[in-house]
């Protein structure tokens, strides 16, 4: 491998002036890039194997790439579209195999992958599959490509690259919705942690510890988001506490207690209402809350939209909308660029995460197809 270049060793604003020629990439070369980088475990905050292999990818087609001081892959080029998803994955060791999907014991949902081979393992779906499909795409069609870190935790591979350079002409983002789905909304996040200290006493007396008012405080939020159970998820705001701590000081003369928390904000509503909402319940203790990202709604009437729309039909495909209730990059490109986008991926998104995650490869061809389709659309060329 190449050794790679740093934000030092070129102008980082220089991304949308970069020029590149468009390269065939071949079925099996894709597929053996997608092998490669789910076969390299990329856990938050350990990418940097996959990100050398992404590396290695552009370098073998000519294509400017480095390393830039956040760890994100920068392959700058055509900047009518940028392509990017993320490198890093969640824990957990999946044996990576490929099998074909009717020697495999697998539920109905993947009937249709029979006769198909599928990849087995951790970030086949989230979101290596989309990520190499990108990669594939962007060498083939000679468009802009980011491999961006730390999407699973803090972002700050997405929120490296919105400070470090010029919105591009128009952004799709990689995270599964199958060949056919088009990612247009998010919800926003907003994680909070509450800590209370109180006096330590006899378990008999009646007044409230720390412990108590972290739960009777974490009670009332979401009293006061408890919403018709009928109304879309996606407009609702809900609540989640992901961690709670508590009990008597080493010093045995209080009782402390720590809650982190997690809001999901739909595009209704904003970020500081939903905050000042939940500050309003606080009785004791305090609470503090990390950088929120916004809630996000495209329109289906951007040229990226009927774009994907476009190149999905003459992959024999029948186009979705989708709206999805969870966050991702694209809440942060939405937010700091003035440019239509999407975002579209291989994979069953009921597979984030899980122990069988999973990705058909014939799915994955289709859905570089679909991408170079959409890249070639977006910078003028002819589909």
């Amino acid at each position: 491998m190449s050794s790679t270049m740093t934000d030092t060793d070129i102008d980082s604003d220089s991304d949308a002036d970069a020029d590149t020629d468009a390269t065939a990439v071949s079925t099996d070369d894709a597929r053996q890039l997608l092998i490669d980088l789910v076969s390299t475990p990329s856990p938050s905050g350990e990418e940097r194997a996959a990100a050398e292999c992404l590396v290695e990818f552009f370098e073998t087609y000519d294509r400017e790439v480095w390393l830039d001081a956040a760890g994100n892959v920068r392959a700058p080029a055509d900047d009518s579209v940028l392509l990017t998803s993320h490198i890093d994955t969640v824990p957990g060791e999946i044996p990576v195999e490929v099998e074909p999907a009717d020697e495999t014991d697998v539920e109905a949902e993947v009937a249709e992958e029979t006769g198909e081979d599928v990849l087995w393992g951790r970030g086949s779906v989230d979101a290596t599959g989309p990520l190499a499909a990108m990669a594939a795409a962007a060498v083939h069609t000679g468009v802009s490509f980011v491999g961006v870190v730390g999407e699973e935790t803090n972002s700050r591979g997405a929120r490296h690259l919105v400070a470090d350079r010029e919105a591009p002409d128009a952004v799709v983002n990689g995270e599964p919705s199958g060949t056919t789905g088009i990612t247009l909304g998010y919800r926003g996040f907003l994680s909070g942690t509450y800590v209370a200290t109180s006096e330590s006493g006899h378990t008999s007396r009646p007044e409230p510890n720390a412990i108590q008012h972290a739960t009777n405080w974490w009670t009332r939020v979401e009293s006061a988001f408890k919403q018709d159970e009928y109304q879309p998820v996606f407009e609702r705001v809900t609540t989640k506490p992901v961690a709670i701590d508590g009990g008597v000081t080493d010093d045995g003369l209080s009782v402390e207690a720590t809650l982190d928390a997690q809001l999901r904000v739909p595009p209704a509503l904003d970020i500081e209402t939903v905050r000042e909402t939940a500050e309003a319940e606080l009785e004791y203790g305090t609470v503090s809350w990390a950088e929120p990202i916004p809630p996000v709604m495209e329109s289906p009437r951007t040229e990226v939209a009927r774009a994907f729309r476009a190149a999905i039909r003459k992959e024999d495909g029948e186009p979705r909308l989708l709206r999805k209730t969870g966050t991702s990059d694209m809440n942060l490109y939405a937010g700091a660029w003035e440019c239509p986008m999407a975002t579209y991926g291989p994979g069953n998104s009921d597979l984030d995460h899980a122990p069988d995650e999973r990705l058909s490869l014939a799915e994955f061809d289709q859905s570089v197809a679909v991408l170079s389709r959409v890249a070639t659309t977006l910078t003028g060329g002819e589909d």
